[in-house]
């Protein structure tokens, strides 16, 4: 058989081989594999309230109930943030200690939300590899099943068409650069959330205390238990008021406005409710609040002068909030990293290609460039994530516990556990008199003074 019989069955062997190629690389454009199709998934809860009234035990204790499971065909982005409000219990440590995490993890690759979020481009760079091993098939060779060599159908024009490689050694040289932009990106990502967490913390640890001291060092002389009652549960609901304003200030408005207004409604008097929701700046109006029901205690004013410091100490973790908040990464090193990142994983098909030389055509470069490209892509989008640390933190558990723990410690009386109470004497308040008009430069103060 001569050859030129031969060619015109080898070129319609490549052509369905390349075919093929061409559907697998449409296939990999359009998988669900990673992204899934858009339709109608389980109901799930659809606002921060309905996930709360699902686990109504936070409202009867502090034990952070079960967190409602995340829907798994639902699409990854900004809806599925507020599935990644954790807060861990000893259970929850145990399981993610466990030795079976690795391969607990690996199973659920497929359904990571983070690679859902860089689909796109690694489709954009397996698309690349595909062409890098279709267009050196065809114009290289090819070997088909049986392991036979066969000559690309446009060999002879080398010269014109010529194989699609590059070196090595670039790539080596970058990857050190990309590899310090990502770890700096990452780390400055942890480090915000973290700062947005430990501002959360401290309001935690600062509401706790600022209602211990209101409660323990409540002038009860000349007092009802129910005006004692009343100034409490004041001091209680302008606690709470001012984290809950810190919590919508955070948020989207389309995610927590609606919710603001009926809880603040619900626990607040109307008016009180209503002024805080009318200030151009709501946290400020409720730490407004929450200054008069301390002032509103019957104490002596050093002891509001300290409770007040906790009022200060929340005014600086809203002003760090607020500069997380409104100050990104600087916006050219992102982009940089990001443009760094997409041209550098582009190209690497390029200079992996004769890597597989030992692989059926090549072929082992689209799998390899999928698992490289998934995972470098997903370093940056796990930074990305992290920078704008409010909305996957869970303010609203943290801002529920602080309304049952501090609507607890109002709930204690000193002596109700049969522990003694110390009344200080009137001699004692005179000298105790005494020793602050000194403090404060009074020489000439006496045991008949009385300062209020």
């Amino acid at each position: 058989m001569s050859s030129r019989a031969v060619l015109p069955r080898r070129t319609s062997i490549v052509g369905t081989v390349a075919l093929l190629l061409l559907l697998t690389a449409a296939r990999i454009g359009n998988t669900d594999a990673f992204v899934g199709k858009p339709h109608p998934c389980p109901k799930v809860p659809s606002s921060s309230l309905d996930i709360r009234r699902a686990t109504k035990a936070l409202y009867g204790n502090t034990v952070q109930p079960p967190v409602p499971p995340m829907p798994m065909n639902i699409p990854y982005g900004e809806e599925s943030r507020k599935y990644r409000r954790t807060v861990y219990t000893h259970d929850d440590w145990i399981k993610h200690r466990s030795p079976n995490r690795f391969v607990r993890n690996a199973i659920s690759t497929f359904r990571s939300g983070i690679y859902k979020n860089v689909w796109k481009q690694v489709r954009v760079v397996t698309a690349i590899a595909i062409f890098v091993v279709v267009w050196n098939a065809l114009t290289g060779g090819w070997t088909d099943l049986r392991g036979l060599q066969h000559a690309g159908p446009f060999q002879r024009q080398k010269s014109i068409l010529p194989m699609l490689s590059l070196p090595m050694a670039p790539f080596n040289l970058a990857s050190g650069s990309l590899g310090l932009l990502l770890v700096f990106r990452t780390n400055t990502g942890y480090q915000r959330w973290d700062e947005a967490r430990k501002n959360w913390g401290m309001n935690i640890n600062r509401t706790r205390d600022l209602v211990r001291m209101g409660t323990a060092w409540y002038d009860m002389k000349g007092v009802s238990a129910e005006k004692r009652k009343t100034d409490l549960n004041d001091l209680v609901l302008a606690t709470w008021a001012f984290v809950r304003a810190m919590k919508r200030h955070l948020s989207p408005e389309r995610d927590d406005e609606d919710e603001f207004r009926r809880e603040l409604y619900k626990r607040l008097p109307e008016r009180q409710a209503q002024a805080i929701i009318d200030a151009e700046h709501r946290p400020n109006r409720a730490l407004f609040d929450l200054s008069v029901a301390i002032e509103n205690l019957p104490m002596h004013w050093l002891r509001k002068d300290e409770i007040h410091k906790s009022v200060t100490t929340f005014e600086d973790n809203l002003g760090s909030s607020e500069r997380l908040l409104t100050s990104p990464v600087p916006l050219f090193y992102s982009r940089h990293l990001e443009r760094f990142m997409f041209f550098w994983l582009l190209g690497l098909p390029f200079a992996l290609y004769h890597t597989f030389d030992g692989f059926w055509n090549n072929f082992a470069l689209i799998p390899a460039i999928v698992g490289i490209s998934t995972f470098m892509f997903g370093i940056e989008e796990l930074a990305n994530q992290l920078e704008e640390p409010f909305t996957i933190l869970p303010m609203q558990t943290f801002c529920d516990k602080i309304y049952n723990w501090c609507t607890e410690i109002v709930s204690w009386r000193p002596g109700d556990n049969g522990m003694r109470v110390n009344t200080p004497t009137i001699e004692q308040e005179s000298v105790s008199n005494i020793d602050i008009a000194v403090f404060n430069g009074d020489t000439t103060a006496s045991g008949d003074d009385v300062i209020e």
